[in-house]
């Protein structure tokens, strides 16, 4: 991350910024300064929040846009995680690339932003794209956040992929489980009697947890 011996402190003051009720057009326009051409990472990232949380739709939108391919993956995640906050019509299909970031913290929080889209995510795409990452990725915590994502989003093109997480390891296995809290079928059922038997005693917790509420 680029940053400055006072980064930190103009940091917060434009953060503050984004607490106010209404912004002027003067401080619209030093926000979306500082989100574009800010030499430091933490100021840019304060910038886009700021705007997200009290700019105007058009210019919190463009900034949220630009920071998705910032350099600093700081900013990156920060722009992701901000992603159910941003008006629009096409939020899902924008973050979708992200979920290839090559910094595995900005795909695992791009995977739970799309989990909180909703419907929207649904939608544009964003199943596919978890399901992919759920079952290839490298990285267990985003392959973990895959599945909870697809667990939130309930649709039935992701059952598959969170009965194949079932037996990933132990943190993505008690995720799978409590995300097939979404779906149903012989295949769940299947599934959360074997979780009881697992090596994880959360992972079976969890499959107890899910099949004792079912009685």
């Amino acid at each position: 991350m680029n940053t400055d011996a006072r980064g930190g402190d103009r940091a917060a003051d434009v953060a503050e910024l984004g607490h106010r009720p209404r912004l002027r057009w003067r401080e619209v326009r030093g926000l979306v300064a500082a989100a574009d051409h800010d030499g430091d990472g933490r100021v840019r990232a304060a910038a886009v929040a700021a705007l997200v949380r009290a700019g105007p739709p058009r210019a919190a939108g463009k900034a949220w846009r630009r920071a998705l391919s910032d350099p600093d993956a700081a900013v990156r995640r920060r722009a992701v995680e901000l992603a159910p906050a941003v008006s629009g019509a096409k939020v899902a299909s924008r973050l979708i690339p992200r979920l290839g970031d090559p910094d595995p913290l900005v795909a695992e929080a791009t995977a739970a932003a799309l989990g909180e889209l909703g419907p929207g995510a649904v939608e544009q795409g964003a199943v596919r794209a978890l399901v992919n990452e759920a079952r290839t990725h490298d990285d267990a915590l985003v392959r973990e956040a895959a599945v909870a994502a697809l667990g939130a989003l309930g649709d039935p093109a992701g059952k598959d992929a969170v009965l194949a997480a079932c037996t990933d390891r132990p943190a993505v296995r008690r995720r799978a489980v409590l995300a097939l809290a979404a779906f149903s079928g012989a295949d769940v059922e299947a599934a959360l009697h074997a979780a009881r038997r697992d090596r994880d005693w959360q992972t079976r917790q969890a499959a107890e947890d899910l099949l004792t509420d079912e009685d």
